[in-house]
Order: C-alpha cells, then sequence, then structure tokens
C-alpha cells in the first residue's frame, strides 16, 4: 500500500520584472521578445554598459533561455563585478540550470559584497539544504531568521531540516510557529497534518481539514486525509476521500492503487480491485506495487497466467523487489 510521502515546498526566485536600464527607456508592457530587441540594439550601441546586459539576462530567464542568462551576466560581471544583484541573479541561473556548486559560489559572493543581504542569505540555504548540506543549511537560515523571526521561508525550511535529521518535536514545534503567524499558509497546515497521520494521531485530521479549508483542491492533503483513515481501518471514509481525488484528477495512480489494495485485502472484490489496479497502471506504466497487487487479485480469482504475467511485468521494473519473486514462486510451486 503507498505510504505518505512528504514535499517541501521551497519558495524558488520568482521570475524577474524587467526593471529601468539605467537612462535608457523603461518598457515593461512590450511582449518579452519586443524588449529582447529594444535591449540588443541598446547593446550594440553601448557594449560596455553592465546594466544592459543585467537587463537582458531577466528577461532570459523570464523565458527559460538559462544559459543566454548566465552569458550576459558573465559579460555584466566582467564589466562590474561589486553589484551583488548580478551575482545573485547569476545564482538563480545555475540553480535553474542544475549547477548547485557554481550557484552556491555565486551567492556568497553577493554575500561578501553586501553581508546584509538575507535574500542572498536565504538563497544560500535554500542550495545548502537541496545538497543536504543541514549544518551549513541551517547556520545561514538561522541568520535569516536572527534578523526576520516571521521569516516563513527560513522557518519551513528548518522545519524540515529538523524532520529530516529525526528532531520530530522541533519540526513540529516551528511548523506550528509558521501556522500562528501565517494562518492562511496551507502548506504548513498539510505537513503537520502528514506528520501527525503517521502517528495515528487524531490532531491530523484537525490540520489537514484546515489545509484543506485553505486549498479545497489540494489532492496532497487529501491523500494524506485519506492515508490516516485507511491506516485506522476506517476504510469507508478513506474510500471517499480517493474519489474526491479522483474527482479532482482522474490520474491520481496512488488513489487509484489503495482503492484497489482496499478491494483487495479488506472486501474480496477481486474483478473491481483487478479493475483499480489497472488504472493505476494506466496512469504509470512503472508502478511495479500496482503491476503485483493486481497479480494476487488474480491468482486468487485463479487465473494464474495473468498473475504470472503481472509479477513478471513488475520483476521487470524491479529485479529485486520481494513480493514479484515470492508470486512467481507461488504460481510455479
Amino acid at each position: 500500500m503507498k505510504k505518505i510521502t512528504t514535499l517541501i515546498i521551497i519558495l524558488l526566485p520568482a521570475l524577474f520584472i524587467l526593471m529601468g536600464c539605467g537612462n535608457h527607456n523603461n518598457t515593461p508592457d512590450l511582449p518579452n521578445e519586443k524588449i529582447l530587441q529594444a535591449l540588443d540594439i541598446q547593446i550594440h550601441k553601448h557594449p560596455k554598459d553592465d546594466n544592459l546586459y543585467y537587463q537582458r539576462a531577466k528577461v532570459y530567464m523570464e523565458i527559460g533561455r538559462v544559459n543566454d542568462a548566465i552569458a550576459d551576466l558573465s559579460r555584466a560581471i566582467a564589466l562590474d563585478s561589486k553589484k551583488p544583484q548580478y551575482h545573485m541573479l547569476l545564482g538563480d541561473a545555475y540553480l535553474a540550470n542544475g549547477s548547485i556548486e557554481q550557484s552556491y559560489a555565486s551567492l556568497q559572493r553577493a554575500l561578501d559584497l553586501d553581508p546584509d543581504n538575507l535574500e542572498a542569505t536565504l538563497k544560500l540555504g535554500e542550495i545548502s539544504y537541496y545538497s543536504h548540506n543541514y549544518d551549513r543549511a541551517m547556520e545561514c537560515l538561522n541568520r535569516v531568521t536572527a534578523k526576520d523571526p516571521q521569516n516563513r521561508t527560513a522557518l519551513f525550511m528548518k522545519s524540515f531540516i529538523y524532520k529530516e535529521t529525526g528532531d520530530t518535536a522541533n519540526a513540529v514545534a516551528l511548523l506550528r510557529k509558521v501556522c500562528d503567524f501565517y494562518p492562511d499558509y496551507e502548506p504548513a497546515f498539510e505537513e503537520l497534518g502528514i506528520l501527525f497521520s503517521i502517528r495515528h494521531d487524531p490532531l491530523a485530521v484537525e490540520y489537514l481539514t484546515t489545509a484543506l479549508r485553505i486549498e479545497p483542491q489540494n489532492t496532497n492533503a487529501l491523500y494524506a486525509l485519506a492515508m490516516y483513515h485507511q491506516d485506522l481501518n476506517q476504510m469507508d471514509k478513506a474510500e471517499e476521500i480517493y474519489k474526491q481525488i479522483l474527482d479532482l484528477n482522474a490520474n491520481h495512480k496512488d488513489a487509484w492503487h489503495n482503492r484497489g489494495y482496499i478491494q483487495l485485502f479488506t472486501y474480496g472484490d477481486y474483478p473491481v480491485a483487478i479493475d483499480y489496479f489497472t488504472h493505476a497502471i494506466q496512469c504509470d506504466s512503472t508502478f511495479a506495487e500496482a503491476w503485483v497487487n493486481r497479480g494476487c487479485a488474480y491468482e486468487l480469482t485463479g487465473d494464474k497466467q495473468h498473475a504470472l504475467d503481472d509479477f513478471r511485468a513488475a520483476l521487470e521494473l524491479d529485479h529485486t523487489f520481494q513480493p514479484a519473486i515470492d508470486g512467481i514462486k507461488r504460481i510455479n510451486n
């Protein structure tokens, strides 16, 4: 049965709005391509103007031309290396390109130029978190919260570091603080609900219900709530919520899978279980657990050939998947 997984929601750098180009005209209402054309002309006229390269890099970032942005920012920094905003945007561009260490180095340079820059410090904390360097991440995030005690992103990320390092008590305490400061911040309520659902604590329902009040179509919170009821053997409630999820997203493979799991192991309705597992496989053909459980359903109906086919399909996806190995052994014995 698919268990709950959590996903950290980090506020990645927002798309940049085109700012004034020194003494050049600002054209914020023009389409990006028109802005690029205007900047190309200005850069041709003023090839030593570092700010023009910076402005064009921002537009490149908006339209996803990350390598072009990196090239322009490198030119801007070559002309003037003392402007922290150039290094910060270059850090964002490297991060978007998956170059974690280069991103970190660029942001560190921005911070060297402007030691009080909380945005750069926060981004350094984010990158360190992505790199699983939790000590370095916590050091950066602590510097942010020392100056801005209610910084939502820093507090939220610190809670995940505590959770991932096994300090659930501090994770919960920080998430509750975020909820107190930001009562409409749904991700914090969702994460608290997930943490309490893992403990089978009734507070899970309260937090997840609050998350759903803020965002009724949050399928992550709905799934966590369904799993909470399923783990407590409250199958009717779980089934009702899985239906809600599928109304919102008909391709939610885990909802289909868990409905099949309930039909297979709780109600013994093998044909319905097969149907639900089939839906899960159609959503994701690499879903080994769905293949195995459909194989079990076929096996229980006496259809050994289809069961064997499904166990073999699961084993092709994961040669070490023990339930598939066991299923094949049962059929062949």
